[in-house]
């Protein structure tokens, strides 16, 4: 898929793949009809790395890298990802605000020439189960993305057995790579 064929997408899905040692997403294109169509992007994060690196490619033959993220250091609370695009160029930044994540988790978006977009769990009794009781790490959860005012893009995690994402971007000018990025660190990042 070509960049502005992705750039031009305003709905996909994010699924996990069960793996034993390994996460792995797929990022899928949702046509009119509200229909799962063409693969978009294909994930792979090791678990119990030390530095948190994920790559994301163009299909799972994992032939060509389309961007990736990765923590500046290797031990940090409220850490720092820097994305970049398949080239190693820099297309922007998303962190964890500890403080703010301590009752609902929250997470900021940077791409250059934006307002910073700040996201936060809508539900704060569904962000306060999801903390105390471990057993419900499954429970759906809403992520509303939003700077200087207005909405960005929103992240929900539906009901399942498999976490499976729905990612609406509601402002044209976010790069959907920035987008894909987030959405897979929330699922990859978010017990963290």
């Amino acid at each position: 898929m070509q960049l502005d064929s992705l750039q031009a997408q305003h709905r996909f899905h994010v699924r996990q793949r069960i793996r034993l040692m390994v996460n792995q997403y797929e990022v899928h294109a949702v046509g009119p009809d509200g229909q799962e169509g063409e693969l978009l992007a294909f994930a792979q994060q090791k678990r119990l790395a030390f530095k948190e690196q994920v790559t994301i490619y163009r299909d799972d033959s994992k032939q060509q890298p389309l961007l990736g993220f990765k923590a500046r250091q290797r031990v940090d609370l409220g850490a720092t990802y820097d994305v970049t695009d398949h080239a190693g160029n820099p297309l922007g930044l998303f962190r964890k605000d500890f403080a703010q994540s301590l009752l609902r988790s929250t997470w900021h978006v940077e791409q250059p020439g934006l307002p910073q977009v700040t996201g936060q769990e809508r539900s704060l009794p569904v962000a306060l189960l999801r903390r105390f009781v471990d057993s419900l790490s499954w429970l759906p959860y809403h992520f509303d993305f939003v700077g200087g005012g207005q909405p960005f893009f929103s992240v929900v995690k539906k009901w399942g057995l498999r976490d499976r994402y729905v990612v609406e971007v509601q402002n044209p000018q976010i790069d959907r790579r920035l987008v894909i990025a987030m959405a897979i660190g929330l699922d990859a990042l978010q017990a963290r």
